[in-house]
């Protein structure tokens, strides 16, 4: 068990959490949720001793083992991919290392032998002789191949890296688990795994994230943060927002009851104040009234931004046609003789653990890179906007971010511009951000304001949730359903993927695979497909470090 003693935790004058006192006990795992900036992850670094809290203190069970993600990927370059793993139990691998030293001696003495054999009979203890099989089990099932195992953790690409460190912090049977962030940029297929992996796991459990569908699918407990506070709720995402979504309700109703006694009170007091048969009855009512008290209702910090696609034309029958597309980067083919149709009515998900086949794809369609052979053709009622999952470019200059939207609405009216930023909770000042110094999310929140404002009937979408918080890509969810035009996207968002597509296509080794069906159903029915997966790693992910 972990505990949280009086937490209060101040930046600057800011108290980010004041006086909380929280229990996380064994067995459950809690997902612990808030609004961007309510201090999510900060709390995280209170819980593992990363940070200092300015009053109160964390308590464990004494004797359990705690272990979080870590979030450095630079931090373990100097060490093999096998041993990175190992180490998430320090004393065991500092135990491994201790003993390799002693037996490397040339001049072994018998003290080394009795010190030998208490830290073998240790290693044991700990199921030392499993470490290296069980350290290859998590990475194998992250999607880490053999080949990687013995690499210095250096010559890894991001994703990778990603992956190898997750694999440390469960490593060991850990007694507490503090996993933040643990999805991003891991591929559907290693976030399946992970489910499964968190779901079977007895111990305790805390976690950060903003994928709505993992977090129904592990949580038995809600943790949620508001206004500097933690709140408990049993059961998972979907089940807290119901539960709160009713006490707010529940709230309200006794308010209006209570102000309709206020009001009926008040008025008998008018009535009868004077009359002096009804004077004690007057005075029993003022006192009935002064002990009524409206429930405070504090409106949550949650903001949730309106994301609307109307495209300026209805788009006709022939969308798009791609024939024979080919694609070779640094001698590996990428794409080798993709065709295929879209549909007016198609909304397709490209989905797999091949991050550069996608963003290849989806870079071709758009113009931005040529394909060696083959060729693609839109109809002539389409038009098209597209999502790069890298925006770096698009945010390089030195414009506002209303001058940066202008430039792609036929309306220059700064009004009318402005009204697609307040969308997405730019307000105020806030236009005259420069685009460069924006943050990851502000920059989608950007780039989302400009899908819409172009009026497209064709979206293109390369991982479009990346940094945004929760209450975004609900938005962003709910805006996908609606649109009536054409969606091409890829999106590790499970739940985006069900609800959205109707159509699921995937790239292994190159070749396409196609078929009309829903996500999850794709997952059930494509078994074999599922274990043909190669863990191409793209150029975007090896830019993550």
């Amino acid at each position: 068990m972990i505990s949280a003693n009086g937490i209060t935790f101040r930046v600057g004058k800011k108290a980010l959490f004041e006086d909380v006192n929280i229990q996380f006990t064994e067995g459950n795992c809690y997902g612990l949720i808030g609004a961007n900036g309510t201090g999510k992850s900060t709390f995280l670094k209170i819980l593992s001793g990363q940070l200092e809290p300015t009053n109160g203190n964390i308590a464990i069970t004494p004797g359990q083992r705690l272990s979080f993600l870590e979030q450095d990927h630079f931090k373990y370059d100097e060490f093999s991919v096998l041993d990175t793993v190992i180490m998430g139990n320090q004393r065991l691998y500092d135990i491994m290392k201790e003993k390799d030293a002693l037996y490397a001696k040339e001049d072994f003495t018998d003290e080394d032998g009795i010190k030998a054999a208490e830290l073998e009979n240790e290693f044991a203890n700990m199921n030392g002789w499993d470490a290296e099989s069980d350290a290859a089990n998590l990475l194998n099932g992250l999607g880490v191949e053999p080949d990687y195992h013995y690499s210095p953790m250096k010559d890894l690409p991001g994703a990778l890296k990603v992956k190898v460190l997750l694999a440390r912090a469960l490593f060991g049977n850990p007694d507490i688990l503090l996993l933040d962030e643990p999805t991003n940029h891991l591929d559907l297929e290693a976030i399946g795994w992970l489910e499964e992996f968190l779901i079977n796991f007895e111990n305790t459990v805390i976690v950060v994230s903003h994928d709505r569908y993992f977090l129904n699918k592990v949580c038995t407990m809600t943790a949620d943060i508001d206004y500097g506070k933690i709140q408990l709720y049993t059961g998972n995402y979907d089940f807290w927002y119901e539960s709160s979504q009713l006490i707010v309700r529940q709230m309200k109703e006794a308010n209006r009851k209570k102000e309709e006694k206020i009001k009926e009170l008040k008025e008998f007091i008018q009535r009868f104040s004077a009359n002096a048969s009804k004077s004690k009855q007057a005075t029993s009512r003022k006192r009935a009234l002064e002990k009524i008290e409206l429930d405070e209702m504090k409106p949550s910090s949650r903001k949730y931004p309106f994301i609307d696609f109307r495209p300026n034309r209805e788009i006709g029958n022939e969308v798009l046609t791609v024939t024979n597309l080919s694609k070779t980067i640094e001698g590996v083919k990428i794409l080798d003789n993709i065709s295929f149709t879209l549909n007016r009515t198609d909304k397709v998900a490209l989905v797999g653990p091949n991050e550069r086949a996608k963003t290849v794809l989806f870079q071709i369609l758009s113009g931005q890179m040529e394909p060696d052979s083959g060729d693609y053709k839109w109809g002539i009622t389409t038009t098209t906007a597209y999502f790069p999952k890298d925006n770096t470019k698009d945010f390089s200059g030195d414009e506002t971010i209303v001058e940066w939207l202008t430039q792609y609405s036929e309306n220059k009216d700064a009004t009318y511009v402005r009204g697609f930023l307040g969308r997405m909770l730019f307000a105020g000042d806030d236009g005259v951000k420069k685009v460069r110094v924006l943050s990851g999310g502000e920059k989608v929140r950007v780039m989302l304001s400009k899908l819409m404002i172009t009026g497209a009937n064709v979206l293109l979408l390369d991982e479009p949730t990346d940094h945004l918080d929760m209450e975004s890509i609900t938005a962003l969810n709910n805006g996908l359903i609606k649109f009536p035009g054409v969606l091409l996207f890829s999106s590790r968002d499970h739940q985006i993927v069900e609800t959205t597509a109707n159509r699921i296509m995937e790239i292994i080794n190159g070749k396409l695979v196609d078929k009309i069906t829903t996500y999850d159903a794709y997952l059930d029915s494509d078994e074999m497909a599922r274990k043909r997966f190669t863990y191409t790693v793209s150029a975007d992910d090896e830019s993550d470090d």
